[in-house]
């Protein structure tokens, strides 16, 4: 009898750490999507490169993310969409013409493009289900910032992009 007491204590504890996010994740609203994911993570691999890929930004007075309300006032059923735009979009323009000769620096985008790659996964499993919709704001607000990157060479715009990483993660938190 005290087995089965043990046995159910442990199993019941068991069952609630499994439906905790792991260390470091929180759980994210966009929209009606929930995503688990660790900001805290992702922040300090590019904390470690930060200062080194925005040194190789030569062109300081344009900014892709920043741009006039690009990020700001997204609606809320629209932070779905734009979120499954940008991790496409860093996963699929920005992380593959980012290398550099420094093997540290290169693990660290590796690691970071990881976790977008993981984000861009779930977010894409949400936008099957079509709980994340487009609505033309999100769609216009997206556009702009394809002009934005379009409008550089592919490297400069590549390494911009990663450069501004920290204003996509100061939106994802304050969403």
């Amino acid at each position: 009898m005290k087995g089965s007491h043990l046995f159910l204590c442990l199993l019941s504890m068991s069952c609630c750490l499994n439906l905790m996010p792991t260390a470091g994740n929180k759980i994210f609203h966009f929209g009606p999507c929930r995503v688990s994911m660790s900001v805290t993570e992702i922040r300090s691999g590019f904390t470690a490169i930060k200062a080194n890929i925005q040194a190789r930004d030569p062109i300081r007075t344009l900014s892709i993310l920043s741009y006039p309300h690009s990020l700001h006032k997204v609606k809320s059923l629209d932070r779905c969409c734009i979120t499954h735009h940008l991790f496409n979009f860093y996963v699929d323009k920005v992380f593959k013409h980012c290398k550099t000769e420094d093997s540290y620096i290169n693990r660290k985008i590796s690691s970071i493009a990881n976790s977008f790659l993981s984000m861009k996964r779930k977010l894409g499993q949400c936008h099957e289900q079509n709980k994340c919709l487009c609505g033309q704001e999100s769609n216009e607000k997206f556009k702009q910032i394809l002009a934005n990157y379009e409008g550089l060479n592919v490297t400069s715009a590549a390494i911009k992009s990663l450069g501004e990483l920290d204003i996509l993660l100061d939106w994802i938190e304050k969403s």
